[in-house]
């Protein structure tokens, strides 16, 4: 019994900073996997509409809107579209034999143009602070809740 209490005793939490930058982290890589992966799956059509394309474009727009109403800030809703935007940037680049990832047709133009909208309606429409659920006291939190100030 009283080495269960001294190891939770001496047991450190993370930080709040630690635990937040370690979430925006895992944002951008979910934004960089969305990129890779729609990149090359977003020309599949349902003719004549490109109907991968618009899938991955609602796909973005939800994960952008989901991570800053969780993260409770426009920063977080920010970080999974910095991910796909940086590989959509190299996906647009040709290269030297000329092959292309996102090509100029319809299905590239909603996925590259619908995805900076997407980016862009998950952030506006994102809380603008408040504090992240993932930092707040919970009930599993051993230290008691301070009693509001009057």
């Amino acid at each position: 019994m009283i080495v269960t209490e001294q190891v939770q005793q001496t047991a450190q939490r993370p930080s709040a900073a630690t635990v937040a930058a370690a979430a925006y982290a895992v944002l951008v890589l979910l934004g960089l996997m969305m990129g890779v992966v729609g990149g090359f799956q977003h020309s599949w059509y349902l003719r004549p509409f490109p109907i991968s394309a618009v899938g991955w474009v609602v796909l973005l727009a939800m994960a952008c809107y989901g991570a800053g109403r969780a993260m409770r800030g426009r920063l977080a809703a920010l970080a999974p579209g910095v991910g796909w935007m940086a590989i959509t940037l190299i996906w647009l680049g040709g290269s030297p034999e000329g092959d292309v990832i996102i090509a100029n047709d319809p299905a590239g133009y909603v996925y590259l143009y619908g995805g900076l909208i997407a980016i862009l309606a998950g952030v506006l429409f994102s809380p603008s602070g408040g504090g992240a659920w993932l930092l707040t006291q919970g009930p599993y939190d051993p230290r008691p809740a301070e009693p509001p100030s009057h």
